[in-house]
């Protein structure tokens, strides 16, 4: 942990009113994509860039889509936080670390991408820019999409899940699940992948919750949709089978919207 802080930050409710800016960072949570995405067209000049660091691998695709490839990076976060309060953020969790690079075109480490960095590592962040994002995207969705999904159907931290052997082979099984989507998509994930996720979910502190059951224990809506349903909806595009994935999903998709009405 690092201690507390107060971060002075400039609040608008309206993004005219601050203009075009260099770079548009997005963190929201994706349930609110369809709200948030169409309040980013006054923050855009002629070089601005849109990075999201949104859970999930079909982000950018969708800003894409209002704004071009052009404008946008694609990267991931590694950071456990809790809202606890309006205007409170309580770190849960050990790390503070961004992966971004190119998504669209060419790729590799551009001027861009490099010079972010650069800005991110001044804010004692740990950053790594990448050639090609689409893969450290999908390493993240690799182990997220059961994490979110184990710890959220169970309703417990991750700790009491891996004192139980058949737990962690379902685990690992639905790991390999979402691998067999990224290879059926044309993504090459890290070649030491499963070994780095061997060694992070051993060494995890027992009590992390993932953010979807931080959120589903707060009755609040959750990211079920953008982690398990969009690998079950590119999973049938390809015709690959994911018999766990699509059991977490049945599971937790009744209160994808907060607490399930009768």
């Amino acid at each position: 942990m690092l201690g507390d802080f107060t971060v002075q930050v400039r609040a608008e409710s309206d993004p005219a009113t601050v203009g075009p800016v260099d770079v548009v960072i997005v963190a929201i949570k994706t349930y609110d994509n369809a709200a948030a995405y169409p309040m980013i067209a006054p923050l855009l000049g002629p070089d601005t860039v849109v990075l999201t660091l949104q859970n999930g691998v079909d982000n950018v695709e969708q800003l894409a889509a209002l704004y071009g490839e052009a404008r946008v990076l694609g990267g991931t976060t590694y950071v456990a936080t809790a809202l606890e309060a309006p205007g409170r953020i309580v770190q849960t969790g050990v790390h503070r670390s961004i992966i971004f690079g190119e998504v669209f075109g060419a790729r590799g480490l551009t001027p861009r991408v490099e010079a972010l960095a650069a800005a991110l590592s001044m804010a004692d962040i740990e950053v790594r820019a990448v050639p090609d994002a689409r893969t450290p995207l999908w390493d993240k969705f690799v182990y997220l999409v059961p994490f979110s999904g184990f710890t959220g159907a169970a309703r417990l931290p991750i700790g009491f899940l891996w004192s139980s052997p058949q737990a962690r082979d379902m685990f690992y099984a639905a790991a390999r699940e979402v691998a067999a989507i990224a290879h059926a998509e044309g993504i090459s994930l890290s070649p030491d992948r499963w070994e780095t996720l061997q060694h992070y979910m051993d060494h995890i502190p027992h009590s992390t919750r993932s953010s979807l059951l931080i959120d589903l224990s707060q009755q609040k809506r959750i990211e079920v949709e953008a982690l398990q349903g969009v690998a079950l909806r590119k999973a049938a595009a390809h015709g690959v089978p994911t018999p766990i994935i699509a059991t977490l999903y049945a599971a937790l998709r009744p209160w994808a919207v907060g607490t399930p009405q009768a």
